[in-house]
């Protein structure tokens, strides 16, 4: 059996990890939306904003999915039971699809329409993360 402390620090370094992904997708949107707002002010496009938000992305996808799987496996060691805290469970599956789909979408950015496409999944996803964490929040406390 695991030790309670070992398992609570693996709580919290899951939640504070989770916490600093979210930070940087926040910070990705705010780049992303830097770009839009160019694109559609017919302004010059910032491009080190560019060649950061397309360097940074693949990361965080990476990143953002691991923090799902350190949750897992977080919880299979306190509890043995994968469904121990159900809607904290789907809301990550949904943030690790969310990524997928964003970073899908983003390879096929050619068009106005995926831009849009990839805009909308960016929203949803930050809106996602702050679910998850006051619902993690809610787990640790």
């Amino acid at each position: 059996m695991i030790d309670k402390e070992l398992i609570a620090s693996l709580k919290l370094f899951h939640g504070s990890y989770n916490a600093v992904m979210m930070a940087l997708f926040f910070y990705q949107g705010w780049i992303g939306l830097s770009i839009r707002r160019a694109r559609l002010n017919n302004t010059p496009i910032p491009f080190h904003l560019v060649r950061r938000h397309r360097k940074f992305g693949p990361l965080l996808a990476l990143f953002g999915g691991s923090g799902f799987l350190i949750g897992i496996a977080v919880v299979l060691l306190d509890t043995g039971k994968l469904l121990e805290y159900p809607l904290h469970l789907v809301v990550g599956m949904l943030i690790v699809a969310g990524i997928a789909g964003l970073f899908a979408v983003s390879k096929m950015i050619t068009a106005a329409r995926y831009r849009g496409l990839h805009a909308g999944l960016g929203l949803l996803l930050l809106t996602l993360y702050v679910v998850q964490f006051v619902l993690g929040l809610g787990i640790l406390l």
